[in-house]
């Protein structure tokens, strides 16, 4: 079955004005269609993280030592004499005496005679002291070998009865209460036999002999 659509051609003029077409209106272009931009959203700012600076160190400063010197006194007098803190020192025949006298003190305490001073133990316990001092050493024995009986003969006195020897003591107090401090010396000192003595020094490191003589 055919379907067709009758088309009717008709002159423009024969044809009603309310059929007629429309004058053809020149046409413009269709604006192109836009598509509406969105509305841009409202910004947005994100602020930025803030990095503190670094911390600043600051030293203390040193402290300050402040040092004041004492004032500056001048004195119109003569300041005093320094005191001495030793006596000074005697001759060696005079420390000899001494050291016989405290001797003697002490055997009287203990019911012995005096010892007489006898010139002989005198020299030999002198040599003995400055042998000591000059040769640097501290002995019975002499640098050449001899003992003290030896030393006191070769001087003359015939009975030898004992020697006592110290080295550094201050003065014959001093030298004496060592000796009575120890046994051996102590026994010298006191022997009751003894009847002479003779005492040598040397101020060179203060070398002292005690010769005894029956």
């Amino acid at each position: 079955m055919l379907v067709g659509t009758l088309v009717l051609v008709t002159p423009a003029g024969t044809l009603p004005a309310e059929l007629r077409p429309a004058a053809a209106t020149p046409l413009a272009d269709p604006a192109p269609t836009r598509t509406p931009r969105p509305t841009p959203s409202p910004r947005v700012t994100v602020p930025r993280p803030v990095i503190a600076p670094p911390p600043k160190t600051t030293t203390p400063p040193a402290p300050t030592t402040t040092t004041t010197s004492p004032p500056t006194t001048t004195s119109t007098t003569a300041p005093p004499e320094p005191s001495p803190t030793r006596p000074a020192p005697i001759s060696g025949d005079d420390e000899a005496a001494a050291v016989v006298a405290a001797t003697n003190a002490e055997r009287a305490d203990a019911g012995c005679g005096p010892l007489q001073t006898d010139s002989r133990l005198t020299a030999a316990a002198q040599g003995h002291a400055e042998d000591m001092a000059t040769g640097g050493f501290f002995s019975h024995t002499s640098e050449d070998g001899r003992e003290f009986d030896d030393r006191i003969r070769a001087a003359g006195h015939p009975a030898p009865g004992g020697e006592n020897i110290a080295a550094g003591q201050d003065g014959a107090a001093e030298v004496v209460d060592a000796w009575m401090n120890s046994p051996g010396h102590r026994r010298n000192i006191l022997d009751c036999d003894f009847v002479s003595i003779g005492v040598g020094f040397d101020a060179r490191g203060n070398q002292w002999v005690q010769n005894f003589g029956r």
